[in-house]
């Protein structure tokens, strides 16, 4: 079983998860301490929670750990733990009752329709402005402002950079409505930043 991350700084995935599989804790606690802030990461983005994230964590390697035998090598190990943890994560934002936003299953209205919205721009640079770390900050709080439908397709597609195609099956979508949220998330992080920036001048997010 071979795949992109092989031998990476030392890092040798295939070999490590042939070893957990074969009942070695210590390759196991390696794959977690490697994925681990990635998925905790991913899990945040989603549930809007460092509660739930920590939960979805949890639940990710311990489910990874319990079906390992199922992993057939198909796709990256990381693939497959971002798989679980995305299930975890919606299950803990369908059990929010609180939650008033657009259902993970339904279907936004126009979603077929292209969206046309005049967006300002910002004066200056903002990577002149803030370090790379506040920028970092910026950009995450305005993705927990997305709403959870649009929120999880964005994560999955710009921050995971998984394609299209497997984000529609992790969320049981069809490919045009994945293209559908994705186009609509990107334009409401573009007007957050926006609003976040509150200065006209180059827009220098012109790929979101």
């Amino acid at each position: 079983m071979t795949n992109g991350l092989e031998s990476t700084n030392g890092f040798d995935e295939s070999s490590l998860v042939l070893r957990a599989r074969e009942g070695d804790a210590d390759a196991f606690s390696q794959l977690v301490s490697h994925y681990d802030r990635k998925i905790y990461r991913l899990a945040k983005h989603i549930t809007n929670s460092d509660e739930d994230a920590e939960d979805v964590l949890q639940e990710t390697f311990l489910k990874a750990y319990e079906h390992l035998d199922g992993f057939q090598g198909n796709s990256k190990f990381y693939t497959w733990i971002v798989r679980i943890a995305v299930n975890e994560a919606l299950m803990k934002l369908r059990k929010r009752k609180s939650d008033r936003t657009v259902s993970l299953d339904e279907t936004p209205d126009n979603a077929d329709e292209p969206i046309v919205r005049e967006i300002a721009v910002w004066e200056g640079n903002p990577e002149d402005r803030y370090s790379t770390s506040e920028l970092r900050s910026i950009l995450d709080r305005a993705i927990e402002g997305l709403k959870p439908a649009f929120r999880t397709v964005f994560v999955l597609r710009d921050v995971e950079e998984l394609s299209t195609e497997e984000t529609a099956n992790l969320l049981n979508l069809s490919v045009p409505a994945v293209k559908s949220r994705l186009l609509r998330a990107r334009l409401e992080l573009r007007e957050r930043l926006t609003r976040l920036f509150k200065k006209k001048g180059e827009d220098v997010f012109a790929n979101l």
